[in-house]
């Protein structure tokens, strides 16, 4: 799929690796529409990308509105690139008892149903598009996580959270490909987000240590580079791509 003037949202788009992936569809030319839950995060990026904003809930059942009110400024919508997510972590027992159930749930709902929500709406839109050269109609890129492969104690709903996206892939990809739509996801390894970015350099070299080679946090443009070939290259489907230097995570 080519880039340039193709319109493509980027949930969680105001921060992090999905302002990154905005900022790298911006440079080849796509009509970005920046999702964020925080109005002034998207409105920024936005602006700083020519693209347009979008303050939404990813796990709004009604968000395909305002995917519509994108599409009516941006045109037609051919990609979307799920980045929106939480963290936290929580011992399944801990000192004070039980991990809190609602605290489990709202891990799911954000990571794991919001990327369905996002994806079964943008794909509804993406199936009217007007087929390309190679009868396609739109990709998605979603966000997983090695903590779906190797999850630490205290990630117990995180990790819950990105391997139902892992297990998604397949199967999502299977059924919208009567459609012309692929499905891959990038499951990221220690990126240098903000929140990692406050941390103390010492502590920063440490959690980098884990990292095999290159021996450093992972820069939110690579994680970018690699959403940009799942997105324009047409061979590329049903994938799951672990983006993390070669870090196997120990269990602390």
């Amino acid at each position: 799929m080519e880039l340039g003037a193709r319109h493509i949202a980027v949930t969680g788009g105001g921060s992090g690796l999905g302002e990154a992936v905005a900022r790298a569809l911006a440079t080849k030319g796509a009509r970005v529409t920046v999702i964020d839950r925080s109005a002034e995060s998207a409105v920024r990026v936005a602006a700083e990308t020519g693209g347009h904003a979008l303050t939404l809930d990813v796990t709004n059942e009604d968000a395909g509105t305002a995917l519509d009110a994108a599409i009516a400024v941006q045109g037609p919508l051919w990609g979307l690139v799920n980045c929106a997510g939480i963290g936290g972590a929580s011992r399944v027992v801990g000192r004070d008892g039980p991990m809190e159930l609602s605290a489990f749930e709202r891990t799911i709902r954000v990571n794991l149903i919001g990327t369905f929500n996002m994806l079964r709406l943008a794909a509804t839109r993406m199936q009217t598009n007007a087929p390309d050269a190679d009868g396609a109609r739109g990709a998605i890129v979603n966000t997983a996580s090695v903590a779906a492969f190797d999850g630490q104690i205290g990630q117990t709903a995180y990790a819950a959270s990105k391997g139902g996206i892992v297990s998604m892939a397949l199967p999502a990809a299977r059924e919208l490909a009567r459609f012309g739509i692929r499905v891959n996801t990038i499951a990221p390894g220690i990126f240098l987000t903000p929140l990692l970015a406050e941390l103390p350099e010492e502590v920063q070299k440490g959690i980098a240590a884990q990292v095999a080679f290159p021996n450093r946090l992972g820069k939110p443009a690579e994680f970018a580079d690699v959403v940009l070939m799942c997105l324009t290259n047409p061979y590329l489907n049903a994938e799951v791509i672990r983006l993390d230097g070669g870090v196997r995570l120990p269990p602390r």
